[in-house]
């Protein structure tokens, strides 16, 4: 299924003026009745999920920066000052900061959806890529707001992350200075680092829009992973309006009651205890940890010996994921029908919770009991950095594996249309009655 003609007529003297100067109406009409697969579960719901969490970011930052003073000095009391003083300022920072957590949660799902059922396959390869893009930026705005409260954690989890910079050979060391703003990470480094937050959201609502553009052009994928031919469409596609809408729009409810629970019952949860506590150079936190969101990457970043290789790591368990149309050769979108990529997928995701359970402990504490097995290296096999170092490979192995599975794997039989599946069992049973 690819991009459709266009049925929008415009019907008022304003929307033919704005038709032929601006097409908006005609695009956003147009994706209204986009022809989309009749087969489409709650999974395809997290977009519109991202969406609505992009909108309220945007707002609630926007709000946010009307009272947040970029000065080391003044920077944790302003954001005491807006959940004291400011007329709903609580409200609004505890969206903002839960936010970021609901953002991560839909991102998360809605790409482990894209991975399981092959959306990122021809042709559909830049969907994907942007979408990947997209992640990234959303790594690096919510790295920058964490900063911002300049709490302990705040601080000192922004001194380890941009010190990682530094270890770039040649290069390193004057990026990190103008990325600070001097030698160290002061005044300069927070106006800096709130000047990339503020913007990096709009670069990334640009980002969506050519998201969306690449999905209008190229269609659906669908959990079946078929193309849908065009003198199957009217059998096998419904338009996304009104179907759709009222499914997302469903999903969004749910989705709100859950952000709501940690809004207003347990606004603290997700964050950390020592960011309540202003920001001192002298003293350091006894465990410096990211957000929970990031524990992964800072996991794959802890397992690696070598500083410099534990950057490219952790980097480069972001960069796989742009070559993952190239890297998946088997014919067969929907791992559905693929038994050895679907035991892989469920061991993935498993190791994506160990990865961050990793990446929140000590990398020294132990993993079972209290005891030690034998040394291994640098540290005991009984040990989260050992786990760690296990999971990571794991990671890299399934995306690596991928070429060579798609040579071995037996994939099952892959339905012909959307509706065969749903039509089989009825046609047998009228073929026993």
């Amino acid at each position: 299924m690819s991009d459709h003609e266009s049925t929008y007529v415009p019907k008022t003297a304003f929307e033919r003026w704005m038709d032929s100067r601006l097409p908006i109406i005609r695009f956003g009409a147009d994706y209204m009745s986009l022809p989309t697969p009749r087969n489409l579960n709650y999974w395809w719901t997290f977009g519109g999920i991202l969406m609505l969490c992009l909108g309220i970011q945007i707002v609630t930052g926007v709000v946010l920066a009307m009272h947040y003073v970029p000065n080391t000095e003044m920077a944790f009391e302003s954001v005491e000052r807006i959940m004291r003083d400011v007329n709903g300022g609580w409200l609004i920072r505890y969206v903002h900061a839960n936010g970021a957590s609901m953002f991560f949660i839909a991102a998360y799902i809605h790409m482990l959806r894209g991975l399981y059922y092959g959306s990122y396959k021809a042709p559909r390869e830049m969907i994907w890529i942007v979408g990947c893009l997209i992640f990234f930026l959303l790594i690096g705005t919510a790295f920058l707001g964490y900063v911002l409260p300049w709490g302990q954690m705040s601080f000192h989890g922004a001194v380890v992350i941009t010190n990682l910079i530094g270890s770039i050979p040649v290069v390193g060391g004057p990026i990190l200075t103008w990325l600070q703003g001097g030698p160290a990470i002061d005044n300069a480094t927070l106006n800096r680092f709130f000047s990339l937050h503020y913007l990096l959201p709009f670069l990334i609502a640009g980002c969506v829009v050519l998201h969306l553009w690449a999905l209008h052009h190229a269609g659906q994928n669908n959990p079946v992973g078929i193309l849908i031919p065009k003198e199957r469409q009217a059998k096998d596609t419904l338009p996304f309006h009104p179907y759709y809408t009222v499914k997302d729009g469903f999903a969004i409810i749910l989705f709100l009651l859950l952000f709501a629970y940690f809004v207003f019952f347990n606004p603290n949860a997700l964050g950390h205890a020592d960011n309540f506590i202003p920001a001192n150079p002298l003293v350091t936190p006894t465990h410096i940890v990211p957000e929970w969101y990031l524990l992964p990457f800072y996991a794959i970043l802890r397992a690696i010996p070598d500083k410099f290789g534990g950057v490219v790591a952790m980097f480069g368990s972001i960069g796989i994921l742009f070559v993952l149309p190239w890297l998946d050769r088997s014919r067969i979108r929907s791992m559905r029908y693929r038994p050895i990529m679907k035991v892989m997928f469920v061991l993935f995701v498993v190791n994506g919770f160990i990865l961050g359970w990793c990446g929140a402990e000590l990398p020294d504490a132990h993993v079972i009991g209290n005891f030690s097995t034998f040394t291994v290296y640098d540290g005991d096999l009984n040990s989260f950095l050992w786990l760690g170092r296990f999971a990571t490979l794991y990671y890299f192995a399934f995306f690596l594996a991928m070429p060579f599975v798609a040579l071995k794997e037996k994939p099952l039989p892959v339905p012909s249309s959307i509706s065969e599946p749903v039509l089989a069992p009825e046609a047998a049973i009228e073929k026993k009655g």
